[in-house]
């Protein structure tokens, strides 16, 4: 069984002050007709609140004041769906994942959330572009009273566009950059639920140390994270600063020396490595990314990758298609033992060390 687990531009004003007299003239029909909403309309658990408010968080941003519980949250970008629901909020609008599973879809373990919670399934925001572009006329039929966004791709613009429907609370310092953790973390404390977050992380680790008890022959082995790019004549390499190679550290295993040597990212999450320099990524594993079943089979093949000395030698690990990549690049509260991801890479590591 699987473990449960917040400069506005003169054009943004004017089209969100129509939506929002549209809204408004809405809300007024509402009112004049039952004068009630259903509990499935307003975010599940919002009872549950354990910190006081009013609660301010600081972000790239500035600073936003939630003054009282929410009870209408949406999200935006990846990761904050799945905190929430973890301490207990089942947003009412989130961002659609189109790499993951498509459009209009909720990606298979936060639909399995809003089941278990027994909440009415979420607004689905267009999002074909991964974040670039927000479709604010959607976030205003949703009606949130917070939008959280701390793992996103969110513009200066697009959050005071956002900051005129909802209060938005952002990424602490770059886009895209939060930690998996730290998502949790901003996420429960905005809903003023910062114990249930801290309840979550705890799981985690728990989980984690767990694994790592069982798997004792993982200490200290090293690995390289990949994704092969035959088109370009390169692989694209993780560093430790991206979440998918800092979550299985917890395990004892460890990011490949021969990965900081080669790295050209600048402090950057991953670099691209040339064919021509394959043989200098020196790790005991490799742990390739593959999104098809085909490119999953037919993976190392190629004289080209048979220069890195793992790879010649057998021993890879492959997480194999969207869904799996997606549970731990980077992981969430929700997705961290998603059955194809985390669980699914120890099994093969257990493996190719039995057989050594």
């Amino acid at each position: 069984m699987r473990r449960r687990r917040s400069l506005t531009t003169a054009v943004g004003l004017a089209a969100v002050g129509t939506l929002m007299l549209t809204a408004c003239s809405g809300d007024a029909e509402l009112e004049a007709g039952s004068g009630e909403e259903t509990a499935a309309e307003e975010s599940a658990g919002s009872a549950g609140a354990t910190d006081e408010f009013p609660v301010t968080m600081t972000h790239a941003f500035g600073e936003t004041t939630i003054e009282s519980e929410p009870q209408r949250v949406a999200t935006w970008g990846w990761g904050s769906t799945e905190a929430a629901l973890a301490v207990g909020v089942a947003p009412v609008g989130v961002a659609e994942q189109v790499f993951t599973v498509g459009e209009q879809a909720l990606v298979p373990w936060v639909a399995e959330e809003y089941e278990a919670l027994g909440a009415e399934e979420p607004v689905i925001f267009t999002d074909p572009e991964a974040g670039a572009s927000v479709p604010y006329e959607e976030f205003v039929e949703a009606d949130p009273d917070l939008i959280l966004a701390p793992y996103s791709g969110l513009t200066e613009e697009q959050y005071d566009v956002l900051s005129d429907i909802a209060p938005v609370v952002a990424y602490p310092e770059n886009p895209w950059t939060t930690p998996w953790d730290e998502t949790i973390t901003i996420t429960a404390e905005a809903l003023g639920r910062s114990e249930a977050g801290e309840q979550v992380l705890s799981d985690i680790d728990a989980y984690f140390a767990d694994l790592a008890a069982e798997h004792p022959e993982l200490e200290g082995e090293t690995f390289a994270a990949i994704v092969d790019s035959p088109s370009e004549g390169q692989v694209y390499v993780y560093t430790p600063a991206d979440p998918r190679v800092s979550i299985l550290e917890k395990l004892g295993i460890e990011s490949a020396p021969a990965v900081a040597e080669l790295d050209t990212s600048d402090g950057g999450f991953f670099y691209a490595l040339s064919y021509e320099e394959l043989d200098k990524l020196e790790s005991d594993v490799v742990i390739a990314y593959t999104y098809t079943e085909s490119e999953a089979e037919t993976f190392g093949e190629s004289d080209e990758l048979q220069a890195v000395p793992a790879i010649a030698d057998g021993n890879v690990v492959k997480v194999v298609g969207n869904v799996a990549v997606s549970s731990v690049s980077p992981p969430t509260a929700l997705s961290y033992d998603w059955p194809d991801g985390v669980p699914a890479i120890v099994d093969q590591l257990a493996a190719l060390y039995d057989e050594s």
